[in-house]
């Protein structure tokens, strides 16, 4: 059974964390532990529970080792506290075990965690013995009194400078027969109780020089004459600024008599004290003892189990049957430790890499010492051996060099060892004339998965994904994560560059099945950039890095694709950069304007509405088409910032003119799926409105179909909550996706706006004129608004009031302007009125 330890971990990396726990579970420890990495956190842990020990990183950002010593040394002086470093300077180290910590250990050798523990245990406990002593001592002190009274030994308590009596006990008083009056006052050797006054001085003067004087058998009177054998002792103490004399006198004929008795066993019984005393010394590890001979003479349990001998059958054997012991590298027979320490006379150790082997033929690893047992003489009688099972500690050390080369999530090769075995891959290829490809696969949209279902979700979707990668590939090939939502796929022996493209469709079709992820059915794809051996590179680096710059392409060419790397590519990746650094660029300097189109009423030709579109003006560029940025806004995650300034300026403009006495308008504002998937999307609209002082019944969030077939669960939450606000929804782009009838039956939809690639032929293209007719009743069925996008001519117009769209919006009422130019237009619209 492991044993329990209530462990405080100052510590702020999960990982780090996670390996020191693996390190105690499997030395043996069964650990509860918290986790704190400020100050406060730590005062309150301390306060509230018991730990046995403090293991603290050396520096985090809030929080360093120094801080949490003097904090853990104010509160629990006791408690042993413990500095565990990836890198930690010797001269800190040595300063903070100054201060008071026990000791250190870097991350790297996390084998010395478990000695370290044991060691700082038996140090707690051993404190613990001292203080107990201590309180034992003053427990004594009082006793003392009492047993000097009740003693039944005579007991004379002299001064150390001129030998005078100044107290005797009852006993004593008893025994000899003279009152406490006769004894008091006077020396040693002037009671006359001794027969030899002269030996009496004698004792006190030898007294005097040694501190300790013993007598057996001395001869004494009482006073009546009666002559007594006793053993005298004489000690001499410190008591306060004094030295005080006790003399013992104890009849001792019945003790002499057990002493002969007792004469004879006296060898034996000094040899088994002393291997009871380095047994007990041993506790928790294995423990043998040989006598001179090499035949051994002692197992504890734990020997018995690891060498499969019980004490009673190894009894007698040669050492070199129980324990056998065979190096592991050479699987030689290594020197035996207890017989080089009998032949030697001293402590010796079993060099590294040594294998124990049991009696059953199953194999440990172990360290040990072993020493010299010696008889009263001082001469070498036997020896001890003390040893442990460090298979655990080797495997983990194995272990940390597993996890050094592959990513600790999916268990996949990471970045270093890919590079590893690309480098081999190539040699190889090089030597046999062979061609190898290199696939670099990013996951569309994982952004946004673990951004909205959170961290946890996020991991298990990527250890899905890896599981349905390694399932599409060769033993002989290799998935390696680099890292995020990146994976290469080293394909190492391929005919043609077109296997590598047989694979990246097999892995594009696995990817594409939803993956089950609690109630959860995700839907991802992946783009895949491919290079081939020797064609695209003939060094790791330039394999990677174009295999990089194809899977952009592959992004960039409406995901879920693959394509093969063309030189060309880098060009284009340069120019996505710089578009992104654009973006950056763009949001700190305000180059960023709305411009408004009016949406307007089919029946009367009033104006029900406005749309905000967003427009890029770059200096010295001109305007950029949404088209080009907006993809790439989405992928890097600046859609966010960029959205909340869309809607704070379109809500604070349409403020603004209801301000200046223009009749309120609803805005219709774009959203973007990764806005709604950013968890605090439903409180930043509810903190804009509250900024601006717009009422939520004139916002119109317009949103596509995507977003509501990618998690219906979450997507739900978050359109009711903007529903319960009071804000408007609509469905943008209607039929241009999957256009399931279902979305608009489970969410709070409140308006259609039909695409304009549908109404852009619909006078020409009869199909194109069915879906139209199609989604004006079945909007007007729903009770829903329905908006037709991109109207533009007098037939279309004539079309949408022949079926009764309720609502249009396009270039034949007006083109998007600035906000300059809408106030032209709506004050017109009061004149009008």
């Amino acid at each position: 059974m492991n044993q329990p330890l209530r462990l405080l971990a100052v510590e702020d990396c999960p990982s780090d964390l996670k390996l020191l726990l693996y390190a105690l579970q499997d030395g043996g420890y069964d650990v509860t532990h918290e986790v704190v990495y400020t100050a406060p956190a730590m005062r309150a842990a301390l306060e509230r529970s018991e730990w046995d020990v403090v293991m603290s990183d050396h520096a985090m950002p809030q929080f360093d080792a120094p801080a949490a010593l003097a904090l853990a040394k104010e509160l629990r002086p006791a408690l042993p506290f413990i500095i565990v470093s990836g890198e930690i300077n010797l001269d800190l180290a040595v300063s903070l075990m100054r201060e008071g910590a026990a000791d250190y250990i870097q991350k790297r050798e996390l084998s010395r965690v478990v000695p370290v523990i044991n060691r700082c245990l038996r140090e707690v406990e051993a404190r613990r013995e001292r203080q107990r002593a201590e309180d034992a001592l003053h427990i004594s002190e009082i006793r003392y009194r009492r047993l000097f009274e009740t003693a039944q030994d005579g007991i004379l308590l002299l001064d150390a400078g001129t030998g005078a009596v100044f107290d005797a006990n009852p006993f004593l008083i008893e025994t000899l027969g003279y009152p406490k009056e006769y004894l008091v006052g006077k020396k040693l050797w002037e009671l006359g109780v001794f027969k030899d006054i002269d030996a009496s001085k004698q004792a006190f003067d030898e007294l005097q020089t040694k501190g300790y004087v013993r007598y057996e058998d001395l001869p004494l009177q009482g006073h009546g004459g009666q002559p007594m054998a006793v053993e005298f002792v004489s000690n001499i103490y410190a008591v306060e600024h004094d030295k005080v004399i006790q003399c013992n006198i104890r009849d001792i004929s019945v003790r002499k008599q057990a002493e002969r008795e007792r004469a004879a066993n006296a060898e034996a019984l000094f040899e088994e004290k002393e291997r009871a005393q380095v047994t007990l010394n041993s506790i928790g590890d294995a423990v043998m003892s040989i006598d001179v001979k090499g035949r051994v003479t002692f197992l504890n349990a734990v020997a018995e189990d690891m060498t499969g001998w019980s004490l009673e059958e190894a009894a007698g054997h040669p050492l070199d049957e129980v324990f056998r012991i065979i190096d592991a590298t050479t699987r030689e027979a290594v020197q035996n430790p207890m017989a080089l320490a009998l032949r030697e006379n001293k402590s010796v150790g079993l060099p590294q890499d040594c294998v124990l082997v049991r009696r059953n033929g199953v194999e440990a690893a172990i360290e040990d010492s072993a020493s010299p047992i010696h008889d009263r003489q001082g001469r070498v009688s036997g020896a001890v051996i003390v040893f442990r099972d460090v298979s655990a500690a080797r495997a983990l050390t194995l272990r940390m060099s597993h996890l050094a080369q592959h990513d600790s999530l999916t268990d996949l090769p990471n970045r270093v060892l890919l590079n590893d075995r690309l480098v081999q891959a190539i040699a190889m290829a090089h030597r046999h004339r062979q061609k190898l490809a290199v696939l670099f696969l990013d996951v569309d949209r994982f952004k946004y998965i673990n951004d909205s279902l959170g961290h946890v979700i996020g991991d298990r979707l990527l250890q899905s994904i890896a599981q349905r990668l390694l399932a599409c590939v060769r033993n002989s090939d290799a998935v390696s994560r680099q890292g995020g939502d990146e994976f290469v796929i080293l394909l190492s022996e391929i005919a043609h560059a077109q296997d590598a493209a047989i694979i990246a469709d097999k892995i594009l079709l696995a990817l594409s099945t939803p993956h089950r992820i609690d109630q959860h059915d995700l839907h991802v794809t992946g783009s895949i950039g491919i290079v081939t051996y020797p064609d695209d590179g003939t060094d790791v680096e330039t394999l990677v890095k174009n295999a990089d710059f194809a899977m952009y392409h592959a992004k960039s060419s409406g995901r879920g694709n693959y394509q093969f790397f063309k030189p060309e590519m880098s060009v284009k990746l340069a120019e996505r950069q710089s578009l992104e650094y654009g973006l950056r660029h763009a949001l700190e300097h305000q180059e960023f304007v709305l411009h408004y189109q009016p949406i307007m009423s089919m029946g009367t030709g009033a104006m029900t509405g406005i749309e905000a579109l967003i427009r890029w003006h770059r200096p010295q560029r001109g305007f950029v088409p949404p088209t080009h940025f907006i993809p790439i806004a989405e992928e890097s995650g600046l859609i966010v910032p960029i959205g909340r300034w869309v809607l704070r300026e379109g809500c604070r403009q349409v403020r603004a003119w209801r301000d200046a006495g223009l009749p309120p308008v609803r805005i219709a504002i774009n959203i973007s799926a990764v806005e709604l998937r950013t968890k605090d999307f439903v409180a930043g609209v509810r903190a804009i409105l509250a900024e601006t002082g717009f009422e939520p019944n004139y916002l119109e969030l317009e949103l596509t179909e995507t977003f509501l077939m990618e998690d219906s669960a979450s997507t739900v939450a978050v359109l009711q909550a903007l529903k319960d606000m009071g804000v408007q929804l609509a469905l943008d782009d209607f039929g241009t996706g999957y256009s399931s009838l279902s979305y608009l039956k489970r969410f709070p939809i409140d308006s259609l706006k039909i695409d304009r690639s549908f109404v852009r032929d619909l006078t020409t293209d009869a199909e194109n004129a069915s879906i139209v007719s199609a989604v004006i009743g079945m909007g007007n069925s729903l009770r829903m608004r329905v908006v037709a996008e991109g109207v533009e001519t007098q037939e279309q117009l004539a079309f949408l009031q022949g079926h009764s769209c309720p609502e249009g919006q396009g270039y034949y009422f007006s083109q998007p302007v600035n906000a300059g130019e809408f106030t032209q237009l709506l004050e017109r619209l009061v004149v009008e009125a």
